[in-house]
């Protein structure tokens, strides 16, 4: 008895000792279920607040954020409450107080609650992260780094630390969403070395994402973005994890990934058709002006005329309401898909003109290339977008800023070129990329054309410019080292002022790296190559040996780049045969993984090199590939679109002709009369001058025919018939070439029939053809893939074919009429029939 009543009080005590030691401001915080009810308690208890107090306040603040979509969140009035002040000193005072998983969460909630860098709480956030960083957590460190990036310090000395601790422990992080978060941050310091081993640990972290998650695929596809690298495998990775989740997507998610797509050059038709469907379902609940501008960019230039004009009718309704990016996001839309709607247009741009004092450089120049390329008739807009531009242009220090700026302002009409600008571009110069310098040479270019003397002679200050570029051009050539960053700066080169100064210097240097060539660059030399269209065989010869080697390394679809200049410049190295099957063999098990418009355009230059795998063409030519291609191509821009079908419809002609086994059907008759009958075709005042000397050579006029539309709808220059003994032979009717004003040749219902005359015993039928410069590598008289193939085919049907190129003609040797018509009658009656 007296033992239980001694225990008693000791009970008592332990009871209310364990009351008092619950700590009743944490629960307090917690039970909040509002900002308002939280930040109250923070008032009440702020002498009480410890480190761990502030700590789940602040992140409670950010939860309830994230927690509501972008259009309901209220951080401008988080910001504006008494307490909040309360609670940023007290996070400040106690800095060196928290442990480091605490440190960075409030940095990085703060960060999301828009508190500014040069607050003196983040900047001493920042300070200590910065003292630790050695020892923080990677899953810490990845948040550190995004605050980092967000505050411009993407650059900095901090950052490049951080990308050396990624580099060093990169194999101990098992989460995507903390990697992909730190690849964002640090793409700008990467090296090759880096990228390639980020690359191998994110497809491997890849496999263990769950569907739900598209931020983590979403920033993998950002990265390659940033870095410039179209990765395909991990590419179609992501994609598939695309693919599966679309149906939960909203407008704004899809509308990233089309974006960032596109600028990678990436094209996957599944995830175009689904995100077209997905899009269109959206429709009907996308009707405020964020939701629905997100669904204009990403649906609009995929939609088909219908969806178009049913959301340009929307946007009617909703334009006054955009913001300035909004309606700088819905002009450029409306310029891809090259719109007419001038009432929505005008909506538009009155929007843009009311924003104009909140666009930064960039997004100025996109206005004023979007308007202009869409035909807005507005010169008071375009003045006023002249002055700003010009005015930024002389501001900024950037060669990129510099680069873009020169490029727009040469788009607009001005009655004379700033000194200013002309000052700025050359002090830049020096710092420019190959791909700059060529931007600002067509700028220049443009102003020269422009100017009023220009007929005269060309300005100094013009020449100076150009001499500038020039010379800048070949000192970058001759310093560089890396094949890789040339190549990167060469993408999108082109036009006379590089085929003029730079192209030689250009092939000294891609010589001189050959030792560098390599499964992974061997697809953009290729493609370089294919668009320069001058015949370089040491550096196909490399390409070829390279590629037939290690062509396992070189991913399926980039077999097309690989032989594309081997194809298109009729060029064999030595091991041809060896290249063209190592390739196939690459190739062919992927087949149904290509996009169908790409294994269109492969296909096609694999029967310009008189290649047709069986597997691929009947691939191609299956009901269920075509009705996928027609689905696809609805989707695609109009000259992607239009190309693609008429590389259709040749190597549907080339199957017809060259492989008759296939027993592929000739289906492109009612398509080929349509484009006839639209009036592409054209005749040079060459074709009829020789049209007439051909008359005097044959003995009439009624003994050559002009512009002769063969079976499957190839176009003879000029056709004509010999006996046994190489007499001509007349026609039934005389040719009737008749032209238009603009050299248009205009076709007749007779020509479109392809009636032809029955040949005598022993006759034959000859095509001649004119060559111009067209038909012909660039830098030789090497004649093109595609004129070798024609050749073929014509002889096929049954011709035999006389070809004319243009430098024999213009030469020296035929400059008079009599020596024309003697090179004209040995072409065709100096041999005897085959």
């Amino acid at each position: 008895m007296f033992r239980l009543q001694r225990v008693r009080p000791c009970l008592r005590r332990l009871l209310h000792q364990g009351v008092g030691s619950r700590d009743q401001v944490l629960e307090g915080l917690q039970v909040c279920s509002t900002e308002d009810q939280l930040l109250d308690v923070v008032g009440k208890n702020k002498a009480k607040l410890t480190v761990e107090h502030v700590s789940c306040a602040v992140k409670m603040l950010w939860g309830f954020q994230k927690q509501r979509p972008d259009l309901l969140r209220t951080v401008h009035l988080v910001k504006s409450h008494p307490q909040f002040l309360t609670l940023r000193v007290l996070a400040e005072n106690k800095i060196t107080l928290m442990d480091d998983f605490t440190l960075v969460d409030i940095l990085y909630a703060f960060l999301r609650l828009e508190v500014e860098p040069h607050d003196s709480l983040m900047q001493q956030l920042v300070s200590e992260a910065w003292l630790r960083v050695d020892r923080l957590p990677m899953a810490s460190l990845s948040k550190f780094a995004v605050v980092l990036n967000d505050h411009q310090l993407q650059n900095s000395p901090l950052m490049g630390h951080i990308t050396n601790i990624l580099d060093q422990r990169l194999l101990s992080i098992d989460n995507s969403r903390v990697l992909t978060a730190l690849m964002i941050s640090v793409s700008p310091l990467v090296s090759p070395r880096l990228r390639d081993a980020l690359i191998s640990r994110t497809e491997h972290l890849l496999d263990t994402v769950e569907p739900q998650f598209f931020n983590t695929p979403r920033r993998v596809v950002q990265f390659l973005r940033n870095v410039k690298y179209t990765h395909r495998p991990l590419l179609e990775k992501c994609n598939d994890i695309f693919l599966r989740i679309l149906p939960r997507l909203d407008a704004e998610n899809i509308s990233i990934v089309l974006a960032l797509y596109q600028s990678l050059q990436f094209n996957n038709c599944d995830f175009r058709l689904a995100a077209k469907e997905r899009l269109t379902e959206l429709m009907d609940t996308c009707t405020d002006p964020v939701s629905f501008s997100k669904l204009f960019v990403a649906l609009a230039p995929i939609g088909s005329p219908e969806i178009r004009e049913r959301l340009e009718n929307t946007a009617l309704l909703v334009a006054d309401e955009f913001n300035a990016q909004q309606a700088l996001a819905v002009a450029e839309a409306l310029e891809e898909i090259q719109s007419r709607n001038l009432s929505l247009l005008n909506k538009i741009a009155s929007v843009i003109q009311k924003n104009l004092h909140v666009y930064r450089s960039g997004e100025l120049a996109r206005i004023t290339q979007a308007l202009f390329l869409l035909h807005y008739q507005n010169p008071a807009l375009f003045a006023t977008l002249r002055k700003l531009l010009v005015s930024l242009l002389q501001r900024s220090f950037y060669p990129y800023e510099v680069t873009m700026l020169t490029r727009v302002l040469s788009m607009l009409p001005s009655p004379r070129l700033d000194e200013g600008v002309v000052s700025r571009v050359s002090d830049v110069m020096a710092q420019c990329n190959l791909g700059e310098l060529n931007t600002i040479s067509i700028a220049v270019a443009k102003w020269i054309r422009n100017d009023p003397s220009y007929r005269h002679t060309t300005h100094s200050r013009y020449v100076r410019l150009l001499q500038q570029l020039s010379q800048c051009g070949r000192e970058r050539l001759q310093t560089a080292d890396r094949l890789d960053l040339v190549l990167e700066e060469l993408k999108y080169v082109s036009g006379e002022w590089f085929e003029e100064m730079l192209l030689e210097e250009t092939v000294v240097t891609l010589r001189r790296m050959m030792d560098q060539i390599n499964p992974s660059n061997v697809p953009d030399l290729a493609f370089f190559l294919t668009r320069t269209n001058h015949l370089y065989p040491p550096l196909m010869d490399r390409i070829a040996s390279v590629a037939t080697e290690h062509v396992d390394q070189i991913h399926f679809s980039a077999t097309y780049a690989t032989l594309l200049p081997f194809s298109v410049m009729n060029y064999e190295p030595v091991n041809a045969d060896e290249l063209y099957d190592a390739c196939i063999k690459r190739l062919t098990p992927h087949v149904r993984s290509f996009d169908p418009h790409l294994l269109v355009l492969l296909a096609y230059s694999l029967a310009v090199a008189d290649r047709f795998p069986e597997e691929l063409i009947k691939e191609i030519f299956s009901i269920n590939f075509l009705g996928k291609l027609d689905c696809q191509l609805e989707s695609l821009p109009d000259a992607v679109n239009m190309r693609t079908r008429q590389r259709l419809m040749e190597l549907n002609r080339a199957v017809c002709l060259e492989c008759p086994e296939f027993q592929v059907p000739w289906f492109h008759e009612r398509y080929c009369q349509q484009l006839q009958r639209k009036g592409n075709g054209s005749v040079s005042p060459v074709q009829q001058q020789i049209h007439k000397m051909l008359g005097e050579v044959l003995g009439g006029i009624n003994f050559v025919q002009a512009a002769i539309i063969t079976p499957y709808f190839y176009i003879v220059d000029f056709e004509c018939k010999l006996d046994k003994h190489l007499q001509p032979l007349s026609y039934s009717e005389p040719s009737t070439l008749q032209i238009s004003d603009r050299g248009k040749v205009l076709w007749d219902s007779r020509s479109l029939e392809n009636g032809r005359d029955e040949l005598p015993a022993g006759a034959q039928r000859i095509a001649i053809d004119f060559l111009d410069f067209k038909f012909f590598c660039k830098n030789s008289h090497h004649m093109k893939g595609e004129t070798l193939m024609r050749k073929r085919h014509l002889e096929i049907l049954g011709y035999r074919v006389v070809q004319i190129p243009h430098f024999e003609w213009n030469s020296m040797e035929l400059s008079t009429p009599q020596a024309w018509k003697e090179y004209l009658r040995k072409k065709i009656m100096g041999q005897a029939p085959s």
